[in-house]
């Protein structure tokens, strides 16, 4: 299949006027009528696209590359050949991000499929909704009474909106995904799938069985959040779920009733949050770790990947392993477990 034939390549932008747009500096002012068409990695660039580097790692691939412009920092400036154009930034992985959405704007969040304005005939949108000019609705998407959804947001094909659910403006929610009991920011990006504001899992033992708790709480989502395909967010049971401006959310993410999610957050793919956890801003999960429930995690603070947090984070603290400690601690009884296991394999070696 044709490598374009998803996101088509730019019709091209002029070297120095990326430059200025991503906060980099052109290294040779000549450079400046090079067109740039696409971004593609070291090891498969051609002309046309642009691409960055962060180590020395790429070195041996910088031989072969033909792009038409790189990236990097001051530091890395000297590998670059000189036939390929450079520009030079401080962090070159945000550069090249920027580089990415000016050249590629349409893969930044889900497009619309079936149409690109108004409101499909094959849609459902209750007659007491307000959708405001330029909101798209595709097929087969189902909006109900008292809505109001803000321009220029977009509800994709077989969508579910609940009854006064409140989506701000610029936003996308993707085809399939499901919104109830929930106001929404501006610029929000809900991926295909994802399950927002359905009850959270409350129950109490009662002398015949499981009695179930009501959750009467919404889901706040703040400005600028994107929220990851098949990933679901409880509502409050009675006050609320909120996740913070900025925040991103992978796919396939679980977070509980009652969460609180601070500005700023990245939590990646399967990592779990039980009820009522708070989460500071800045902070960083990773893909698999499990968030007790009724605890706080600090500003700023890491999670290893796949750990389990049990207790209280303070901010700025780095933590991994099961359960999870500071990560130096963890680190250190590798060493020392590593250590023990080689110790007893040279007794025994020596034994034999």
């Amino acid at each position: 299949m044709e490598r374009d034939a998803f996101f088509p390549r730019h019709e091209g932008v002029a070297l120095g006027k990326l430059a200025e747009r991503i906060g980099a500096s052109l290294h040779k002012s000549e450079d400046a009528d090079v067109m740039i068409r696409s971004v593609a990695p070291v090891y498969r660039a051609v002309e046309g696209d642009i691409c960055y580097m962060l180590s020395r790692k790429n070195r041996a691939e910088l031989e072969t590359c033909r792009a038409s412009a790189i990236i990097c920092d001051e530091a890395l400036l000297s590998l670059v050949p000189g036939h390929i154009p450079a520009l030079v930034a401080k962090s070159a992985h945000a550069a090249f991000a920027l580089a990415g959405l000016i050249l590629h704007p349409s893969a930044a969040r889900p497009e619309t499929i079936a149409q690109s304005e108004g409101i499909s005939p094959l849609a459902v949108v209750h007659p007491t909704s307000v959708l405001e000019p330029g909101v798209i609705v595709e097929p087969h998407a189902v909006i109900g009474a008292h809505v109001a959804i803000g321009a220029g947001s977009r509800i994709g094909p077989g969508a579910m909106i609940g009854n006064a659910v409140k989506i701000g403006r610029d936003c996308t929610i993707a085809g399939g995904a499901s919104v109830l009991c929930s106001l929404i920011g501006n610029n929000v990006i809900i991926h295909n799938g994802a399950r927002i504001g359905q009850d959270g899992f409350g129950y109490a033992p009662g002398p015949t069985g499981m009695i179930k708790i009501v959750q009467i709480g919404r889901v706040i989502i703040q400005d600028n959040v994107e929220i990851g395909a098949e990933t679901t967010i409880d509502r409050g049971t009675m006050d609320d779920t909120v996740i913070g401006e900025g925040t991103k959310i992978d796919n396939q993410v679980q977070i509980g009733h009652n969460v609180q999610i601070g500005r700023h957050c990245a939590l990646v793919s399967k990592v779990g949050v039980a009820g009522s956890a708070k989460i500071g801003n800045g902070v960083q999960i990773g893909g698999a770790a499990g968030i007790n429930g009724h605890i706080s995690i600090g500003d700023g603070a890491q999670v290893a990947a796949m750990s389990g947090v049990m207790n209280d984070v303070p901010p700025g603290e780095k933590v991994a392993g099961q359960p999870a400690r500071p990560i130096k601690e963890f680190f250190r009884e590798i060493a020392e477990r590593a250590a023990r296991s080689g110790a007893r394999k040279a007794k025994g070696g020596e034994s034999a």
